[in-house]
């Protein structure tokens, strides 16, 4: 299987890469900053760098195409301001979705936010309330093409080890979720095609993380 990342320097997508390196898939992730490709070929990934607020549909296109899996992983981080909140969380997330659907890569996934769909009453902060919002809007933007997308909605994201038990669920109210096992869920939701056409939220639980993809 061939996958190809956006957002490939990311905490989660590089446990990502490893996780699916290790299973023998083949992974390019996406970055902006060349200095990073050692990060992902040291975790068993290529690199392809690429800025998605600087180049068209077809140059990510020609990466994504013979894929298999299309994930969308990016962010504009915790750092950002409002402008690129909607640059990158909506507007490369659309971009991302665009060169896919060029690529003919039906099997799209996409990470979200926990509390995307209530961004007005969820805080006061206005950055956050923008990058929910352009959560919700780049939910919305996938939801209406042609692609077996599914998007996954973590809670608060720690870096405690793994579990590998947990919550996945269409709802599962308010909670945290190790990076470790969001990509842990994402590597088996690419072969999970009871999850497409859904969008689900993922926090610790109880249950180990292969019945939890079973059960869904």
């Amino acid at each position: 299987m061939r996958v190809v990342i956006a957002g490939g320097h990311g905490q989660i997508a590089l446990r990502l890469t490893k996780l699916l390196a290790g299973d023998g898939h083949e992974v390019v992730g996406l970055v902006r900053n060349a200095d990073h490709s050692g990060d992902l070929a040291a975790v068993g990934g290529q690199a392809a760098v690429l800025d998605l607020e600087a180049v068209d549909a077809g140059a990510v296109a020609d990466v994504l195409a013979g894929a298999d899996v299309a994930i969308f992983a990016a962010g504009a981080g915790p750092g950002s301001g409002k402008a690129r909140k909607d640059t990158v969380d909506r507007g490369a997330a659309a971009l991302f979705a665009d060169a896919a659907e060029q690529a003919g890569v039906r099997r799209h996934i996409q990470v979200g936010s926990m509390g995307a769909d209530r961004a007005d009453s969820l805080t006061d902060d206005e950055v956050f309330t923008v990058y929910l919002k352009a959560k919700w809007a780049a939910e919305e933007d996938l939801r209406g093409r042609d692609l077996d997308w599914t998007v996954l909605r973590p809670g608060s994201l720690t870096n405690d080890p793994g579990t590998g038990t947990v919550r996945l669920e269409d709802k599962t109210g308010n909670g945290s979720i190790s990076r470790d096992d969001v990509a842990a869920v994402l590597a088996g939701l690419c072969d999970t095609p009871a999850s497409i056409g859904r969008t689900l939220e993922l926090i610790g639980g109880d249950t180990p993380l292969s019945q939890a993809l079973k059960n869904l």
